[in-house]
């Protein structure tokens, strides 16, 4: 059984910054991809950023050099550093694990203010 927590979500001014986490059990984070999506109200969940196995990470043009991610393998946890945040940011953040099925989190509202 695979599990993904996140965490770090909350309320935020325009141009500042938060950091979610998203700490995995039953499966570690240096063996599989993590990907961060988001879905705002009323829209379809949308890619953020995948940190693949091998370290490597790809963004979605979404981010345009705002998000970073970033992994812990003792604590096997992956980070998604957003600065710049803008109102468009608003959304409930997830990540998800890819084994031999998807594995979904609970996510964690993210909202940020004009």
């Amino acid at each position: 059984q695979v599990k993904l927590v996140e965490s770090g979500g909350g309320l935020v001014q325009a141009g500042g910054s938060l950091r979610l986490s998203c700490t995995v059990s039953g499966t570690s984070v240096s063996d599989n991809e993590i990907g961060w999506y988001r879905q705002a109200p009323l829209k379809t969940r949308e890619l953020v950023a995948i940190f693949a196995g091998d370290g490597s990470v790809q963004y979605s043009t979404i981010v345009n050099g705002r998000f970073t991610v970033s992994r812990d393998d003792a604590r096997n946890t992956v980070y998604l550093q957003m600065n710049s945040l803008k109102p468009d940011d608003t959304a409930v953040y997830y990540c998800n694990a890819v084994t031999f099925r998807p594995w979904w989190g609970q996510g964690t509202q993210v909202t940020v203010s004009a």
